[in-house]
């Protein structure tokens, strides 16, 4: 059957952490790094959370994923990684540290929106993905965002599939999820009869 509705995830498929913020928060802290060292090692880094995911809240499994690049980059020093940080969490808070959009979103965007399909950004969040996604210029290329902040419930619970295709007039054998982690993305849609497609950009 056509799909007639793309869901998407915001971070990993839409925007993507800003590395070479968090080189400068490490390097304010005495450790020097750069963000492509740190980008190169990300992927790795997903992969390892989202394998060994036990149900964390998606705000753990988030700050899970960069402990674990800066193991993989070889970054120690308990404290020092800590601080940095917690100065990236406040930074996160207030406007998003997923904010790197590659050159080819909106190029894919405009092509989907262009074949008459609905698109809805479906994200685990703080409430601030709407503002995210005016800053970087990318809320005139969507139809709806689904906050799970707002929402009080975050995938890979079926809930919040089922809310976003209800707002949307969408029906769940016409609408396609595209998302970057397995047991949050694909397991969650399929939770909820959508069809999923796992963004694996390694």
């Amino acid at each position: 059957m056509a799909i007639d509705t793309v869901f998407l995830d915001a971070g990993g498929v839409l925007v993507f952490p800003n590395w070479t913020r968090v080189a400068d928060a490490l390097a304010r802290h005495g450790v020097r790094t750069s963000g492509e060292a740190l980008a190169a090692v990300e992927l790795h880094a997903k992969h390892a959370v989202d394998t060994g995911a036990r149900g964390e809240p998606d705000l753990v499994r988030g700050w899970l994923v960069f402990d674990r690049v800066f193991a993989l980059a070889g970054i120690t020093g308990p404290a020092t990684i800590a601080a940095a940080l917690g100065d990236l969490q406040g930074y996160h808070a207030e406007f998003n540290l997923w904010e790197r959009v590659p050159p080819d979103v909106v190029p894919a965007l405009q092509r989907l929106r262009a074949s008459g399909r609905k698109l809805v950004v479906v994200s685990n969040a703080n409430g601030r993905m709407r503002a995210l996604l005016e800053r970087v210029g990318l809320a005139p290329h969507v139809d709806l965002v689904i906050d799970s902040y707002e929402e009080g419930v975050e995938k890979p619970d079926p809930r919040i599939f089922q809310r976003a295709l209800e707002r949307a007039g969408a029906r769940p054998e016409t609408t396609l999820h595209v998302g970057d982690l397995f047991h949050t993305d694909v397991v969650g849609a399929r939770g909820a009869g959508l069809r999923a497609v796992l963004l694996d950009l390694a």
